[in-house]
């Protein structure tokens, strides 16, 4: 029997008209969004297993009323009744791109570089100084052989962390541009990680890249340069990886300082509009990690996202230790716990991906390293706390939303938010694309 446990507003896949949509569940615990528009006709798309209990993950948020966020996403700025700032500004900085990947939202690869003085005119624009935290996207930025100055730029508008988006192949390729970026101050890596091998690759980017993408985290370290891993999961092709990206990723600390699941959204340049079978749910990611990553990640270290909507990811906060294990530094205590601001997500994020002594070299001219904590050294707060800050490890989520699962209660609470034009618009509103 069909029940409704929510009301929402959603969009029509095909016209993008926004429309009213409710949660149905049918009595195994499946809750599908479904919404019917009075020109193209009825849709539904699942948006949960039943995994996990979906009323506890989410918590106490309200639903969105009628009345409310009237001209979302259409109108999408950042309006009075957005219900969340901004954590991360994502700034695109070419079209191009040196792959042509099967699944990518920015449909890059065609296009030119946005002109050097419209960058900066930009970041001046976006920046809060000593607080903003820009990610340069596209396309590719590293196609550019000026990001250097762009990462400049952003340090000089006020930026206090500047994020690099990439598939990580120059990065890999030329050890020079690396150090470059790191001497103009950049912060972070976040770099496109789909698998453990080279089929993978070969299914959704379209070549081998496994080696390249190890020479690339090889080459960031050398310079200090924190490398967050982010797979898109897409299943029949990585969703049996997930646990060996994690093991992968611990295995590279404190190269890398995480890992970013992002389960497979439809919008950019995608194959074709997906089947229920073709998505991958928050709620089955959680339970592909419990299994495939087993003791790695205890089930009540992953919490529901505060900063966005509970139902748009999760987070976990760890230190990868010498037998390349995870120590948990929180765990679950309810999941009602009171929604985090931009700011504080921020600080986070900052803390858990800056590598310490970024961008800094030693009198003999080598990047700077900071002398590992031993094992026996752990049961010291002193070295408990430099542990912390060497080896700190994140495992978070993002469950991006497309045409078929746009849910506007989930929408008015994001936190990533693309410059556009002088305005702050919700990634998953720009990026919107018709299916069909």
């Amino acid at each position: 029997m069909r029940k409704v446990v929510r009301q929402t507003y959603s969009v029509c896949p095909v016209c993008l008209d926004r429309i009213p949509a409710e949660h149905a569940t049918y009595g195994d615990g499946r809750i599908y969004l479904e919404k019917t528009c009075p020109v193209h006709g009825d849709f539904s798309v699942i948006i949960w297993h039943g995994l996990r209990d979906a009323a506890d993950w989410r918590g106490d948020l309200p639903m969105i009323a009628p009345g409310e966020n009237k001209n979302c996403p259409h109108a999408c700025g950042l309006c009075p009744e957005h219900r969340q700032g901004t954590c991360c500004v994502l700034l695109e900085v070419t079209r191009r791109c040196n792959l042509r990947c099967s699944f990518c939202f920015a449909e890059g690869g065609s296009g030119e570089d946005i002109p050097l003085a419209t960058v900066r005119e930009n970041l001046y624009e976006l920046a809060v100084p000593g607080k903003t935290l820009v990610q340069l996207s596209g396309g590719e930025p590293t196609v550019r052989d000026d990001l250097p100055q762009i990462v400049a730029a952003a340090k000089e508008a006020g930026c206090r962390y500047v994020q690099l988006n990439t598939n990580g192949v120059r990065l890999g390729e030329d050890l020079g541009y690396v150090q470059q970026l790191a001497e103009a101050g950049l912060s972070f890596v976040f770099m496109q990680f789909d698998g453990t091998n080279d089929e993978i690759y070969r299914a959704l980017r379209g070549r081998d890249l496994l080696e390249i993408k190890q020479k690339a985290i090889e080459n960031c370290g050398r310079y200090n340069l924190g490398v967050t891993l982010v797979p898109t999961i897409v299943p029949q092709i990585n969703t049996q990886d997930i646990g060996n990206i994690l093991r992968f990723a611990i295995s590279q600390a404190p190269a890398v300082r995480g890992v970013h699941y992002q389960p497979v959204s439809y919008f950019g340049r995608i194959p074709s509009p997906p089947s229920d079978s073709q998505r991958f749910t928050l709620d089955e990611l959680l339970d592909a990690i419990e299994k495939q990553a087993g003791t790695l990640v205890p089930r009540d270290t992953l919490r529901p996202s505060r900063c966005d909507h509970p139902m748009c990811g999760f987070h976990g906060d760890y230190i990868a230790m010498h037998d390349q294990t995870l120590h948990p530094l929180r765990k679950a205590t309810s999941v009602t716990d009171e929604p985090a601001t931009a700011d504080q997500n921020r600080a986070f994020v900052a803390r858990r991906w800056l590598r310490p002594e970024a961008g800094t070299e030693d009198i003999a001219g080598s990047p700077r390293q900071e002398e590992p904590v031993q094992q026996e050294e752990l049961e010291t707060l002193e070295g408990f706390l430099r542990r912390v800050r060497s080896h700190s490890f994140t495992v978070t989520s993002m469950a991006f939303q497309d045409a078929g699962n746009l849910d506007l209660e989930r929408l008015r609470r994001c936190s990533l938010h693309v410059f556009d034009n002088g305005r702050l618009v919700p990634f998953c509103a720009y990026y919107l694309t018709k299916h069909g």
